[in-house]
């Protein structure tokens, strides 16, 4: 791995899981970005506000990260844009068929102790490993 950092890594894991306790503690939510966003497209009343604060979070983080001072690292995408959609696209049908993303059963759902999100995560990190097998060691992509 190029770039590891244990502290950045641990600190970043603990914001990640403080925000995901809070959300649910506070507001009684699951920390799930698919259902988040999902939910904006047919909101329940009372449910755009906090769902717009926590997407704007996820968004302006980063750069102002960036204006404080922190480093970004670089990105590089040696994809082309017809991969990139379908790539987005097959995340998106994914996450609507596992109901929901690995952030809502990866990081709340195996937290919460939840059968169902660990069979979900276990799956979802699966067909990532056989992705990566099949298109960068086997077909040499």
């Amino acid at each position: 791995m190029d770039g590891f950092t244990p502290l950045s890594a641990t600190l970043g894991g603990l914001m990640i899981g403080a925000s995901a306790a809070l959300l649910l503690l506070l507001n009684g939510r699951i920390a799930g970005i698919s259902g988040i966003l999902g939910g904006l497209f047919a909101p329940a009343s009372g449910g755009i506000g906090w769902r717009l604060a926590f997407l704007a979070g996820l968004v302006l983080a980063p750069p102002v990260y960036a204006a404080l001072g922190g480093g970004l690292p670089s990105v590089t995408i040696d994809a082309s844009f017809p991969l990139l959609a379908v790539a987005g696209l097959l995340v998106g049908f994914g996450a609507r068929l596992g109901a929901g993303c690995t952030s809502g059963h990866g990081v709340c759902g195996i937290g919460r102790g939840s059968p169902r999100s660990l069979v979900a995560t276990v799956t979802f990190m699966a067909v990532a490993i056989l992705t990566v097998l099949l298109t960068r060691h086997w077909l040499g992509a």
